[in-house]
């Protein structure tokens, strides 16, 4: 008999890429103008110009086997020493090359974490509103997904809630600063509180409890939102980290693994890093985009076509009668379903040809998730659907 587990994740995709998936079909059928795909944290700006020139001086001043060659497990060594160097003079960290861990991206990152963490029957923390894949994640790696709540109105950790949640079992919290999908962005005072509660839960039991912090939109902030970086608050933090976003590369899948270097045994742990990868067969990130990345490490693709979106859009659904979490950082914009039942709504929202993601699946019920990085042309055009589906409420 086949894994069944992994039958059920093959044939039944995250409701994100089920209504993706739905939208393509939609647009070959009534044309891709008429269909307002919100579904997928796609960014649509461009990559940074950078991006290319670099790609293209590596490319021709190199040698080619060595550039499209395999680099070491944890990736090449100049990367991960660019990566470290980075770190340090960005947040005054210690970190060495030793302590970084070159990856396909965040998800490889946090599967990665996780494996190496965990053993069966651990638990990891979580707060609500959450990235779904975290639940496939742990159970990856053996460990089951406790989701915690957040406060009312702003969605920052309830720091009691994560205190009553915290057992022996609890071996990881996983933050997401700035948000998917709330697109909160967690303040100093709201870290500061956490990783108290976690000291004093690990001195508490003798054991470590491990704070993750996933960080795909460390970049992605507006209103000079400052994101603050965990390793300065908390000595056995683990950022996984994706340049996805932050230069517009999705579908290059890079990103990294950086370890504490104040973290107790840190070597240990870098070493069920290295060990999980291996299992997993997360071995040697793609060697081009490494050499790419290292050149290009603080840039970033133009931003501030994000922010003009979540303007436009909490401006226009407020004035339509929406509630409106609006977004300190990363592209997504969560909005209070017209009825209770969210599920219900987004499939009204299709008749009107918006795809909307559902909260349920982050935790959340009552929401919506509107991933707002999408052409601003699409943003105009979509009003109109968006007001019609309010006023749809009211006959």
């Amino acid at each position: 008999m086949l894994n069944q587990r992994y039958v059920k994740l093959g044939k039944v995709r995250s409701v994100i890429r089920e209504l993706f998936e739905y939208g393509n079909v939609r647009k070959a059928q009534i044309g891709e103008n008429n269909v307002f795909d919100f579904s997928l944290g796609n960014p649509s700006v461009p990559p940074p110009a950078e991006l290319g020139e670099v790609l293209s001086e590596l490319i021709a001043n190199s040698d080619p086997v060595t550039l499209h060659g395999y680099t070491s497990a944890p990736g090449a060594a100049n990367v991960r020493r660019a990566v470290a160097d980075y770190i340090n003079n960005s947040f005054g960290n210690h970190v060495t090359a030793d302590d970084i861990y070159m990856t396909c991206g965040a998800a490889a990152a946090i599967t990665i974490t996780l494996c190496a963490l965990c053993n069966d029957g651990d638990e990891v923390i979580t707060f609500v509103p959450f990235f779904p894949e975290y639940s496939v994640f742990a159970a990856q790696a053996g460990a089951k997904l406790v989701a915690v709540n957040t406060c009312e109105g702003t969605f920052e950790p309830d720091i009691s809630a994560l205190e009553a949640a915290l057992t022996p079992k609890t071996k990881a919290v996983i933050i997401n600063s700035p948000n998917n999908p709330g697109g909160v962005v967690y303040s100093k005072n709201c870290i500061e509180r956490l990783c108290a509660a976690l000291a004093e839960h690990s001195e508490k039991t003798g054991s470590p409890v491990y704070l993750i912090s996933d960080e795909p939109y460390r970049e992605l902030v507006y209103d000079g939102a400052q994101v603050p970086y965990v390793m300065n608050f908390y000595k056995n933090s683990i950022v996984c980290y994706s340049f996805s976003k932050s230069l517009s590369v999705p579908g290059e899948r890079i990103g990294y693994i950086a370890v504490n270097s104040e973290a107790d045994e840190r070597g240990e742990i870098f070493a069920a890093v290295c060990g999980a990868g291996r299992a997993l067969g997360y071995v040697c990130a793609p060697s081009l985009l490494q050499q790419a990345c290292a050149k290009l490490l603080g840039k970033t693709s133009d931003i501030s076509a994000y922010a003009r979106n979540r303007d436009r859009l909490c401006a226009a659904l407020t004035g339509y009668g929406y509630e409106v979490v609006r977004p300190q950082g990363a592209f997504y914009l969560f909005v209070k379903s017209l009825e209770p039942d969210a599920n219900a709504f987004a499939e009204r929202a299709k008749q009107f040809e918006l795809l909307l993601v559902p909260g349920d699946d982050f935790g959340v019920k009552g929401y919506v998730r509107i991933a707002y990085c999408v052409s601003a042309d699409m943003i105009e055009r979509s009003l109109p659907a968006f007001r019609a589906l309010a006023e749809s409420y009211k006959k």
